[in-house]
């Protein structure tokens, strides 16, 4: 006589409304950032990394590249706050790759969660991440001798549209890690694609010191609209076309490699 063991696996419902997604996508960023707490090796490429880079270009290429390491300051420190929004973004695609790598996503098949929520969770995360790193930036660049020379209306606009831009690059990071499915491979595919977009941009030079045809790709390349629109909205200068340019290039973002990642997880995760 055999008996039969009935497991008790909750199956997720087809359809789970915009609050419930809501409220999973929040669980699951929470998730993320207790893992982040209990490793917090993981703040190193978006905290230390940029203060280090701040110190290096500063006081060691400050008096060739500028007019002087304060003049020049004025100049990089917006480009930096650039960076740390990019490098923040890569954790994205890095974490999706290895919840699916070390079985993860097998354990979220089975719970009664909106599938985008993962996607959502994770950048809603890596968001927050970004934050904590403009702050102490921000913070650290004080201590240098930085300082805001427009108006708390400018500077609380360069973040919102430095987060905004993170988010972009955050869908376009998600996209790699689902896309290529070693998280080693995904990692450096990650360095290696914002590579170019930061130093073929105006985050560190005047693009007018470029070769033409660097000078073309600069001109083009949507690191140096934000860099661009940051530099006037926290130092002053035109800012209307940058900051145009700049949202443009992040709902472009959005729109394309939203749904990509969204197709790739649902392929991924059936």
């Amino acid at each position: 006589m055999t008996s039969t063991v009935l497991l008790d696996i909750p199956v997720p419902s087809a359809r789970i409304g915009l609050g419930a997604t809501l409220r999973h996508s929040l669980a699951l960023a929470r998730r993320n950032l207790i893992k982040l707490r209990n490793d917090p090796e993981q703040l190193l490429d978006a905290i230390l990394m940029p203060l280090v880079i701040t110190l290096i270009f500063v006081w060691v290429f400050g008096g060739a590249i500028g007019k002087g390491s304060a003049d020049y300051q004025r100049f990089l420190i917006p480009g930096i706050m650039v960076q740390i929004v990019t490098f923040a973004a890569r954790s994205t695609g890095i974490g999706l790759s290895f919840d699916f790598s070390n079985g993860l996503m097998d354990r979220f098949r089975t719970l009664p969660i909106a599938r985008s929520a993962v996607l959502t969770g994770h950048i809603l995360a890596d968001m927050c991440r970004m934050l904590l790193g403009l702050m102490v930036m921000f913070l650290f660049s004080l201590i240098m001798g930085f300082r805001v020379e427009t108006d708390l209306l400018s500077a609380l606009g360069a973040l919102a549209l430095l987060m905004l831009y993170g988010m972009g690059f955050c869908w376009v990071s998600a996209f790699v890690g689902l896309a290529i499915r070693n998280p080693e491979t995904v990692q450096s595919i990650g360095f290696l694609w914002t590579l170019p977009l930061q130093f073929g941009s105006s985050m560190f030079v005047d693009p007018a010191t470029m070769p033409t045809w660097l000078r073309v790709f600069s001109e083009i390349n949507p690191t140096t609209s934000i860099v661009d629109a940051s530099r006037a909205l926290l130092t002053g200068g035109s800012a209307t076309i940058p900051v145009l340019h700049s949202l443009a290039w992040t709902g472009a973002l959005v729109l394309v490699f939203a749904p990509l990642s969204i197709i790739r997880y649902r392929r991924r995760a059936r």
